[in-house]
């Protein structure tokens, strides 16, 4: 038979007695061993007031911490800790239910700071989280760089990681984010800077204990490349496209035509294009510096939007490039893997017309495109500052004390190179010795 020591307050001393009665007063230290022989009832902390013990009818076990607040005619309320097992064990809930009688001390109410501190709370889920923290820490802190990392964010982790609550975030969810971007070194460190960040931003605020991120080792620095498709190649890719179907058909030849950025020709709006001027006005919201673009476009890129739309008139809104009519094509590795097969099939077809071997396009990535076109652009005599013009770029001629005081947009300077690269792409893919 179990002996408990309890307190009666029907009788003035302490006694042992064999059962615990509904209606008794238990009071002993609350330990592992009085836990695992407690009965149905409370129990109650001899260390601490007010903590307890209360064991269901079913055997269930919960600390808990009762308390008045505002003098002995208060009515008693009672706040339940947690249930035994880990984390709450006899110590850790006493540790909690000294925390909260430091509250009562200082006159609020658990309970009530409780509802206040859910009412507040930001959303967990991960998904939710990055919204959270591109408001609340990007936009103040990392400037005109913030929507970039913001977008990044959204493509890449919340695609693994989804709505998954940040406090139930492990390593290893961390890791198959990085996984997925095994190929794309470049992009897998700037990922790395941002979640980490975001972690930390977290931590900082209490929203989680511990980053799954700490400790954890960055991607490798990348080498710098220096791939350029040779006009062979670069005509082979633009033929191949077409076995790939839309909208990257299209897309693949979009970003030969202009040499922009994959993300920003992906995202690209029938609202940013202008078909009567010819341009597509890049707002700064969408572009990867920062800095509003105006890319001209070339008769053969209007006449490929004109395909795109199915006529001369273009949407006055929606996105150009999309399979869901609501957000931008994703999936770009799996694009570029079934380009890679359409290349292979279409050298072979080639080859075989012409009686002789199938010659192998070296490995490369989309981003390459956006270094040929500028390789190409100074193979055609365009000036450097126009070359950077066109892409956008503030770094070089374009930086420091020349970047503040040169204010010329170059625009017509664009609208030739991009002519002139535009009716090169045409030469090389309408020959047939390449």
């Amino acid at each position: 038979m179990k002996l408990l020591i309890c307190y009666c307050p029907n009788i003035s001393w302490l006694c042992k007695i064999s059962w615990v009665h509904r209606g008794c007063m238990t009071t002993v230290k609350i330990t592992k061993t009085t836990v695992a022989h407690a009965v149905t009832g409370f129990l109650w902390d001899t260390e601490v007031k007010g903590f307890g013990l209360r064991v269901t009818e079913t055997g269930a076990r919960s600390y808990v911490y009762q308390y008045r607040l505002g003098g002995r005619e208060a009515r008693k309320r009672r706040w339940t800790i947690g249930r035994h097992g880990s984390p709450w064990t006899p110590d850790s809930a006493r540790t909690e239910a000294r925390r909260l009688a430091r509250l009562v001390h200082d006159g609020i109410d658990p309970i009530d700071a409780d509802r206040e501190r859910r009412r507040q709370a930001v959303d967990l889920a991960f998904d939710a989280y990055v919204d959270h923290f591109a408001e609340n820490h990007l936009a103040l802190k990392w400037g005109s760089r913030g929507p970039e990392v913001h977008r990044m964010l959204q493509r890449e982790p919340v695609d693994i990681l989804g709505s998954k609550p940040l406090p139930s975030i492990r390593r290893s969810d961390v890791s198959a984010v990085f996984d997925r971007l095994k190929n794309r070194p470049a992009v897998a460190r700037y990922c790395f800077a941002a979640l980490r960040k975001l972690f930390g931003f977290a931590v900082e605020r209490g929203d989680i204990e511990r980053s799954p991120m700490t400790g954890m080792r960055g991607p490798s620095a990348v080498k710098a490349r220096d791939r350029v498709l040779e006009d062979r190649e670069l005509a082979t890719v633009w033929r191949a496209s077409d076995g790939i179907g839309p909208p990257f058909d299209q897309f693949y030849r979009l970003l030969v035509l202009t040499g922009q950025r994959r993300e920003e020709v992906a995202g690209m709006k029938w609202s940013e294009l202008k078909r009567v001027s010819g341009e597509w006005q890049l707002p700064a919201s969408r572009a990867k510096n920062g800095v509003a673009h105006i890319v001209p476009l070339s008769p053969q890129a209007i006449k490929l939007l004109d395909n795109v739309a199915g006529e001369t008139k273009w949407p006055a809104r929606g996105l150009v490039f999309t399979t869901t009519g609501e957000t931008p094509i994703s999936g770009f590795s799996r694009a570029k893997v079934r380009l890679d097969k359409a290349i292979a099939a279409a050298e072979a077809k080639r080859a075989e017309a012409a009686g002789d071997e199938p010659r192998e396009v070296e490995p490369w990535r989309v981003h390459d495109i956006r270094r040929t076109v500028a390789t190409g652009l100074q193979r055609l005599g365009v000036r450097l500052e126009v070359t950077e013009a066109v892409l956008n770029h503030v770094s070089g001629s374009r930086a420091g004390i020349v970047g503040v005081y040169q204010r010329h947009d170059w625009k017509e300077e664009k609208r030739a190179a991009l002519q002139a690269w535009s009716e090169h792409v045409s030469a090389i893919v309408g020959a047939k010795d390449l």
